[in-house]
């Protein structure tokens, strides 16, 4: 990458969209192991935009299929409004959350510039949950279940009119990664939009390095990559700090080359770190393990690889 790269980091503390409080802290955890300076030590210009402001976490029972819907709109909106910013500045925004309902606002405002600028949006969702579901199929009403489905204009007006354009972004620009957790009523609709999802099980058949090729397929010069990385995509034996766990993800070393992967293709636009839970965490191992993740995103490999 360009040594010009300039990136910034947006915190958002807060769990409205979860059913666990906790991802509220989680910018603080990432700050504290370091990420800042693990970011500038590949030459690259860091500002710590601090952290966005917002309602506090009602935690009510859901109201027709939503919880905490009006707080879930206001963070998203701010994000949204954050995020666009610095990508107009010519800066690459990270999202340090809070819950993985974020990813409305924060990949609503990628969608919005790439359709300014003309770019090809490709958004890798990095979970352990497709996040597929609607207020009819969710069990809890946890919003932090529906970021894709409202992405792609999939749920409620206020949530699918962020960022001015309905839906914000389509069906084809999702590549899943490490999903071993969803609700029946998601997989028919995953099969139903068309969303290409690289589960455990395929990663298990055919490898990371090939899945990643695939995940990756097409991606050019005029390519906007967003990586949504929820840490519960990584196997909780070296993630504990989530509350929605579910064992048999990705280990280290193919975590590790995921990023590696996206870092060779020099293609990294924008990124959301989300459910980080430090009240679930041990000795911040794993905020400390993002932000090992994030060193191989801005190029941090091994040796020196000489790419074609």
């Amino acid at each position: 990458m360009p040594s010009t790269l300039a990136v910034s980091l947006i915190g958002v503390p807060t769990d409205v969209g979860a059913g666990t409080p906790g991802a509220r802290m989680g910018p603080e955890a990432l700050r504290v192991a370091g990420i800042a300076r693990a970011i500038a030590q590949f030459g690259v210009e860091v500002r710590d935009c601090g952290n966005l402001s917002g309602p506090a976490n009602p935690d009510l029972p859901a109201v027709d299929g939503f919880r905490n819907m009006r707080e879930v709109v206001a963070w998203n909106r701010s994000v949204h409004q954050a995020v666009h910013g610095e990508l107009q500045d010519g800066r690459l925004p990270i999202m340090l959350g809070g819950d993985h309902c974020l990813a409305i606002g924060s990949i609503s405002a990628v969608a919005r510039h790439c359709r300014d600028s003309g770019r090809t949006l490709r958004v890798l969702w990095f979970d352990a949950h497709a996040d597929f579901n609607t207020a009819t199929m969710t069990p809890s009403g946890n919003i932090h279940g529906m970021p894709g489905a409202c992405l792609c204009g999939h749920g409620p007006t206020p949530l699918i009119e962020i960022g001015g354009h309905v839906p914000a972004m389509s069906p084809h620009e999702f590549r899943q990664i490490g999903i071993r957790s969803v609700d029946e009523g998601e997989k028919r609709f995953l099969a139903e939009l068309g969303i290409e999802v690289f589960d455990m099980r395929y990663v298990d058949e055919v490898g990371m390095r090939q899945t990643m090729e695939q995940a990756l397929a097409g991606v050019d010069s005029e390519t906007h990559l967003h990586v949504s990385l929820d840490v519960d995509f990584l196997d909780p034996e070296i993630a504990p700090g989530v509350a929605t766990t579910v064992r048999g993800g990705p280990t280290y070393r193919e975590a590790q080359l995921c990023m590696e992967m996206i870092a060779d293709t020099g293609r990294l636009g924008s990124l959301d770190i989300v459910e980080l839970n430090p009240a679930l965490d041990l000795r911040n191992m794993t905020a400390e393990l993002a932000v090992d993740l994030v060193e191989s995103l801005f190029g941090k490999s091994t040796l020196m690889r000489m790419h074609q």
